[in-house]
């Protein structure tokens, strides 16, 4: 669906995540796609391998040319934003009522207690509450980010599921799965890959590999990440006595960590609520692994059908995230199952090609509405989104409309 509208896409930077689907915009758009970049990269993300080396000719830096990037974002048929909170690269086109559409993870990371703050809600009414009947549309960039906005009455009817879309790549299936497990003899082989931080909760990873051996089963876990937990996970490792089975193999680059998954049966994906999106559920689930995810993670909800494409587990319950996880380790036949659900997700459904695709329909409907005649992908009647739910391996796809799903958990 190629189209000559101009596009641009303000954000904090460029990185890994975000190239390939700004690759698909500027193809489809013939060339009239911009990248806006309104500050550097922070040196910590530069070190952990997310720059680029070069920077694709569609990205302009405003911090280079302000007043070219200004003139841009105010002229631009449809701008995407999100990724700062510094309103003033977008306040010239909300105050000329030009359409704008938002992209935004969710409001309350830490808990919705802080929806009772006066000073918060003064901020929310200004950014997005105002703006509920004029053209400013909402990425849901993660599952629980639709909710978050209902409770500041922002965006009726106009927020739609999106997330995160790094690379996909395309293997021979057969070829992938048949390759997995670990060593000679291919044990079940599980990865865990993050930082080392509290909310990550590296933690569970060595706490799940204990029980595993206290079960008595054959397995291997491979844990990638650095970080301020680093040195604790060390004495865990020899207090449990896991040197045998559990290998700390420190930071990795991202392209190392995709090797990685590649080999791994099992992703164990034990991040709590602040975890935004988590775009390594979209990596680990097109290399054929299977996640189990804590139900709170905002891509698990959109990208994971419970037993079919992955396993969730609810948040606070390691015990169930070490039933789930020995399930799997027990039944090589579930898991592959799943690891081929899992990267036909990503390969049919949740990857960037596809999210541009979908994307472009609803921008074309939102600036041409009496000669869209096709129905908006977020029409909740539409035949695909009916699919998505009796297949089993998408619960969701880009640009339906956002579902409010609150925090309570529920097993399918």
């Amino acid at each position: 669906m190629k189209t000559s509208c101009k596009l641009a896409f303000v954000s904090n930077y460029i990185n890994h995540h975000q190239i390939p689907f700004c690759n698909a915009m500027d193809r489809l758009t013939e060339g009239n796609f911009t990248f806006v970049q309104t500050e550097p990269m922070e040196e910590q993300r530069v070190r952990m391998g997310w720059s680029q080396e070069e920077r694709p000719s569609y990205v302009k830096c405003f911090y280079e040319e302000e007043a070219v990037c200004r003139q841009l974002i105010l002229d631009c048929d449809m701008v995407i934003f999100g990724g700062t909170d510094e309103e003033s690269y977008i306040a010239p086109r909300l105050e000329a009522r030009k359409p704008v559409i938002r992209y935004s993870e969710r409001l309350y990371k830490t808990g919705r207690w802080k929806a009772i703050s006066p000073r918060g809600l003064r901020k929310k009414y200004h950014d997005h509450t105002r703006y509920r009947k004029e053209q400013v549309y909402l990425l849901c960039a993660g599952a629980y980010v639709a909710s978050d906005f209902r409770i500041v009455s922002a965006y009726p009817g106009k927020k739609y599921c999106w997330g995160y879309f790094p690379e996909t790549r395309h293997y021979d299936v057969d070829r992938l799965l048949a390759g997995k497990g670990y060593g000679k003899d291919k044990i079940p082989c599980l990865l865990w890959a993050a930082r080392m931080i509290d909310w990550k909760h590296p933690e569970l990873a060595l706490e799940t590999a204990k029980y595993l051996k206290g079960k008595k089963l054959s397995f291997h876990m491979n844990v990638i990440g650095d970080g301020e937990l680093h040195p604790r996970m060390e004495i865990m490792l020899k207090e449990y006595g896991l040197e045998d089975c559990v290998s700390l193999l420190g930071y990795h680059t991202p392209a190392d960590v995709r090797r990685y998954m590649e080999e791994a049966d099992i992703f164990l994906f034990t991040s709590d609520r602040q975890e935004g999106w988590g775009a390594v559920a979209n990596e680990a689930m097109n290399s054929g692994c299977v996640l189990v995810a804590d139900h709170l993670i905002g891509a698990v909800p959109f990208l994971v059908a419970d037993g079919e494409n992955g396993f969730i587990y609810r948040d606070g319950d390691p015990g169930q995230l070490f039933a789930l996880t020995e399930k799997l380790v027990k039944d090589r036949e579930l898991c592959r199952k799943a690891g081929r659900n899992a990267y036909v997700t990503i390969t049919e459904t949740w990857n960037a090609e596809n999210a541009a695709e979908r994307l472009m329909k609803l921008i074309e409907g939102i600036l041409n509405p009496l000669n869209s005649e096709e129905k908006m992908p977020g029409d909740k009647t539409s035949p695909e989104n009916i699919q998505g739910n009796i297949s089993g391996r998408a619960p969701y796809a880009p640009c339906m409309s956002a579902p409010l799903l609150w925090e309570r958990y529920r097993r399918r």
